[in-house]
């Protein structure tokens, strides 16, 4: 690992923090690191996306999360939330999917809700959260078709919040399934810089961490 592998990675880097107890000095601190390491965006809940757009003053973007964690809110419910953010500055959103739907095979519901929250997009950044851990190969496969069609601009594997988070597998098939305009963002439980790496070096074009820029700190500190 050299230093511009790491460069790499927290250019594809969403720093982020979704604790519930998280305050806004925290808050603070985790966007001060985004903009001094070039993150790619910071990930942070709706209530602070105000806030956060006027201390960063244009210097990073900031992206927040719809339906988070759970993602069986109504349709209506997450358009609001999806509304209010971008009001409030967000450029980029995070929507997790409704997987009672998905277990009960109402494609159709799926689809009309992400392109709903894309038409609202605009131009802000969309990506669609699946919670890979909670489905079968098949249902994730179904999930890229759908993904595409709607053309959000990535797939994102988790909340983190889930039984599980990213993993080399579910990434190769969410890349080899997903149209050639669809990013991948692995989330969850990337903990380590070799493993941010090795997941950009499959296909990823965003990662989701909390830990990769403390991880990252010293070879900036090195003299």
């Amino acid at each position: 690992m050299n230093k511009n592998d790491v460069k790499r990675i927290l250019a594809a880097t969403d720093h982020t923090l979704l604790r519930p107890t998280a305050t806004f000095d925290e808050i603070k601190k985790l966007l001060t690191e985004g903009m001094e390491f070039g993150c790619a965006s910071c990930c942070i809940p709706t209530s602070y996306v105000d806030e956060a757009v006027d201390f960063v003053d244009g210097a990073l973007p900031i992206c927040t999360v719809i339906g988070f964690p759970n993602g069986y809110e109504t349709t209506g419910s997450k358009l609001f939330q999806t509304e209010d953010a971008l009001e409030g500055g967000a450029s980029e959103i995070d929507m997790v999917i409704n997987l009672g739907w998905v277990k009960d095979g109402l494609w159709d519901l799926i689809y009309d809700e992400i392109e709903q929250i894309r038409d609202l997009c605009d131009d802000a950044i969309l990506k669609v959260i699946i919670e890979t851990s909670e489905l079968e190969d098949r249902e994730k496969i179904r999930l890229c078709e759908i993904v595409t069609d709607c053309e959000a601009d990535f797939i994102k594997t988790s909340t983190g919040f889930a039984s599980g988070g990213a993993t080399p597998d579910d990434v190769l098939l969410l890349c080899r399934h997903v149209g050639p305009h669809i990013g991948v963002k692995a989330s969850g439980g990337i903990r380590t810089l070799e493993d941010a790496l090795a997941y950009l070096e499959i296909g990823a074009g965003r990662l989701g961490a909390s830990a990769l820029v403390g991880l990252a700190r010293p070879f900036f500190d090195e003299k």
